[in-house]
């Protein structure tokens, strides 16, 4: 005989109430059935369980012996049930959660926080990388979400999080650094020191088409990977650049931030459609919430 949990709860019941009668009501079955499978039980276990005589119901030694065992396989069961539903909720679970370097000063720690404080369940690594890296992690499962900036790739969606203005960096004491706004044209003359163009071909993609709609072609006299080596460089007074305003938490001395009229950047978070999960849906919902209540492109 196989044990069943049904076995187990009617045992249980009869165990507590030590009455046949009791236990059936309480189980909503009929007192017949249930003394049957507690006698199915019991001959499949090769023991008798219960006493039955004028005196009432009693446990024997071997019922006994059972009731915790049998209170604990079913608790376990319990258990086991409600795990299952809150994964299928997305409240437990791992998210492997990937930052553009640029965006992760600011980004992470908010969405972090409140993704911990609403779903506790949740275990998360963070990692942040460069576009390239968040762009095939995403694609390959590795990431099952990413922070970082548009354009990307048609097979990734998006949803904005976060909107802010495009500065010109300049350095300090350059003669344009006390200007309230810039345009791309007021940089024509200017020195520019850019990321690789095939870092991520889609943002060169862009910047040409803005600068071609400046009217000018910009002087690129070095390139470098990251905003912080970005950055550097313009303190050094190698040139300029054009990074979102939040990339000022990032370095704050020896350079200037002017905006460019008209110019935004975005923070997205971007996912696999193919690969949906519960977590991650929650994840969007944190996401979305944050975005709605909060300036996440705020910096100290």
């Amino acid at each position: 005989m196989t044990v069943e949990l049904r076995h187990l709860r009617y045992f249980v019941a009869v165990a507590e109430h030590l009455s046949f009668t009791r236990a059936a009501r309480q189980l909503h079955v009929a007192q017949q059935s249930l003394s049957q499978q507690i006698g199915a039980l019991e001959g499949g276990l090769g023991v008798r369980l219960f006493d039955r005589d004028t005196r009432g119901t009693r446990l024997t030694d071997a019922g006994e012996a059972f009731l915790p065992e049998a209170r604990a396989v079913l608790a376990r069961a319990e258990a086991a049930v409600t795990v299952v539903r809150r994964a299928g909720r997305g409240e437990i679970g791992h998210l492997d959660l990937a930052f553009l370097a640029s965006t992760a000063n600011y980004m992470m720690p908010p969405v972090v926080r409140a993704l911990r404080e609403r779903f506790p369940g949740i275990e998360l690594t963070t990692h942040n990388g460069q576009i390239d890296e968040l762009v095939a992690g995403l694609r390959d499962g590795r990431f099952d979400a990413a922070f970082t900036r548009p354009p990307l790739v048609a097979d990734l969606a998006i949803r904005t999080l976060a909107t802010e203005p495009v500065c010109a960096v300049l350095p300090v004491g350059h003669p344009l650094a006390d200007r309230a706004e810039l345009h791309l044209a007021d940089l024509a003359d200017e020195n520019w020191v850019l990321t690789p163009r095939e870092s991520w071909p889609p943002w060169h993609e862009k910047y040409d088409r803005d600068f071609a709609a400046a009217g000018i072609t910009p002087r690129v006299v070095q390139r470098a990977s990251g905003v912080s080596n970005l950055l550097g460089l313009v303190a050094a007074g190698v040139g300029v650049t054009r990074l979102a305003r939040s990339a000022r938490s990032i370095r704050r001395t020896g350079v200037v931030f002017v905006p460019l009229a008209g110019d935004r950047a975005e923070t997205v978070i971007a996912w696999l459609p193919a690969h949906d999960r519960p977590v991650r849906r929650n994840l969007l919902d944190v996401a979305a919430d944050l975005a709605a209540t909060s300036d996440l492109t705020r910096w100290g």
